[in-house]
């Protein structure tokens, strides 16, 4: 509760010691090394096991010289190691940055706040495709960068949120399906899959569930269980399914990761008019899905 809370009050912090930020810049130093030449594939899993290795390790071992020196600096270690793996408040802060930047039709500048959260190409995007690509990051980012880590951090506390922050950062670095990653990212893309797998279902039925606040949780929930399986991930799928239900709106199409075309299939129904204002409904309905995640943590570690 306490890393929710931080999170939520104070973002990530900037220009501070952050572990997700360490763990990044371990993943480049490992691929600009490995990622050549014959047996790719091996490479690759040889970097998924020493990014993940090294961050849970230092996760552990940094709470228990802390908590070695004082109880109170190992608490402190714990909240704010929890707190680093969640992305509450800098998700909401990104994405009204771009809504703000639309609004004052400033498109140049809202192509490039969106590319600070999407791997995808930004800068031929127009209004309404900025709005969805916008609404598409915040239905993944509230697995991703809530649900999935907050389960995490509630079953293995910090250690295995970081674990799991590494993970999910090495498929966003190396995931791509295109012939410098292909071969080296497989095994990081298929440990996230795994890794989401079940996280990704509970966030589209908790998106289904908050979208209560629109009067749409049918609409969501059927969206999810028809084209939740469309999107070429097996996770992402399922939490843009379920937002472009609950706002009715048609998510997916053509879009373009550095230069190559992907034409993803279409999930929702465009029910209404893009307009701007829609990712302040997609945002109202991640951080309801935020407090009800935090909620049913609290429920079972009462009922344990």
């Amino acid at each position: 509760m306490c890393c929710y809370i931080s999170d939520l009050a104070l973002g990530d912090p900037e220009g501070l010691f952050h572990p997700v930020r360490l763990i990044g810049r371990l993943i480049s130093f490992l691929e600009r090394r490995l990622n050549r030449k014959d047996n790719r594939r091996i490479k690759g899993a040889i970097t998924v096991f020493i990014a993940v290795g090294i961050s849970a390790s230092f996760a552990y071992l940094l709470i228990k010289l802390a908590k070695g020196l004082h109880p109170a600096l190992g608490a402190l270690a714990w909240v704010y190691l929890g707190y680093s793996a969640l992305s509450v408040k800098d998700l909401r802060r990104h994405a009204k940055t771009i809504l703000q930047k639309i609004e004052g039709n400033s498109i140049f500048e809202a192509r490039n706040e969106l590319s600070k959260i999407v791997g995808r190409d930004t800068a031929d995007l127009d209004r309404d495709r900025i709005t969805l690509a916008a609404i598409e990051s915040v239905a993944e980012g509230t697995n991703d960068g809530i649900v999935a880590p907050l389960i995490y951090l509630i079953l293995g506390g910090p250690v295995l949120a970081i674990a799991y922050k590494s993970i999910n950062t090495l498929d966003s670095m190396l995931g791509y399906r295109n012939e410098k990653y292909l071969q080296f990212g497989w095994f990081a893309a298929k440990l996230d899959d795994i890794a989401n797998f079940i996280p990704a279902r509970i966030c589209g039925f908790l998106i289904s569930v908050s979208s209560l606040i629109r009067g749409k949780p049918k609409e969501s929930y059927n969206v999810m269980l028809r084209d939740g399986k469309k999107h070429p991930s097996p996770n992402s799928g399922i939490s843009i399914a379920a937002m472009a239900g609950a706002l009715g709106v048609r998510l997916g199409g053509a879009c373009s990761y550095q230069g190559e075309v992907c034409n993803k299939e279409y999930m929702g129904e465009e029910k209404r008019a893009i307009q701007p204002y829609f990712i302040n409904e997609a945002l109202n309905i991640s951080l309801v899905v935020s407090l009800m995640t935090i909620s049913l943590g609290i429920l079972l570690k009462w009922a344990i």
